[in-house]
């Protein structure tokens, strides 16, 4: 069995913020495998279906962000779940908005909600971190998360939402590098790169080109044309001589 835990706060003041967008996921999800309906239980509202073949609970916890891990731990004893078998969907600070990091363990990045988790089931569970940007300052954080999503927004988030929901099996089958290229193709993060041009050979700078210099010719080369420069005296001397069969 897969638990799949989205986080979010409940109540309709905080269904558009951008830290709930693990709510969001988990309802995108829901609706596209056709899950059961969602009903109270462990601190939260489940809903349950099947993606590949493998039974999955679908959880929003209840407890408001910084008590997630009481809701997530309650629903992983009661199913004797390892921290393998649960996925928790969350927003990222850290990561452009659009943008995707998923990963099995790791720190929680000053998250609350997996700070909570941590607590209750230990690290070793998968994150499917979902990019929401950085407001600039820390102090404007929790305004910031707190705050709905922009219309503008929209251009990136309900495709990428879409996309996690269609392509839901490939996570719970553990293909994580298949549904992160899934999800990029379809979001259209995966454009491939321009070809680079092809290197045109360098054609020569005609004002500032300069011929290359002659090579040097022998001693020998310079006897038979008749020029002057040849030695007058020592062992050089005497082999010309003797080649050019003259004494002088």
């Amino acid at each position: 069995m897969l638990l799949i835990a989205g986080l979010g706060n409940p109540g309709s003041q905080y269904a558009r913020n951008r830290h709930n967008v693990g709510f969001m996921a988990a309802d995108a999800i829901a609706r596209r495998h056709s899950f059961s309906g969602f009903s109270k239980k462990f601190r939260g509202e489940i809903a349950e279906g099947t993606l590949a073949g493998e039974k999955v609970l679908l959880l929003k916890p209840m407890t408001f962000m910084n008590l997630s891990g009481d809701s997530v731990g309650e629903a992983m004893r009661f199913y004797k779940l390892a921290p393998s078998d649960i996925i928790v969907i969350h927003d990222e600070l850290d990561l452009a908005p659009g943008k995707l990091k998923l990963k099995t363990g790791g720190g929680n990045g000053g998250h609350n909600g997996l700070k909570s988790i941590d607590a209750h089931c230990g690290k070793d569970y998968k994150r499917l971190r979902i990019g929401i940007g950085h407001p600039g300052h820390k102090d404007r954080v929790s305004p910031y998360v707190l705050g709905d999503f922009a219309k503008s927004d929209m251009e990136w988030l309900e495709p990428l939402l879409d996309a996690i929901a269609d392509n839901a099996e490939l996570l719970a089958r553990g293909d994580d590098a298949g549904f992160l290229n899934k999800l990029a193709l379809a979001t259209g993060l995966a454009a491939p790169k321009p070809a680079k041009p092809a290197k045109q050979p360098v054609k020569p700078n005609v004002a500032t080109e300069t011929k290359p210099k002659p090579a040097a010719k022998s001693h020998i080369h310079q006897a038979r044309q008749g020029k002057p420069s040849l030695p007058a005296s020592g062992p050089m001397a005497e082999m010309l001589r003797k080649l050019l069969g003259g004494n002088k």
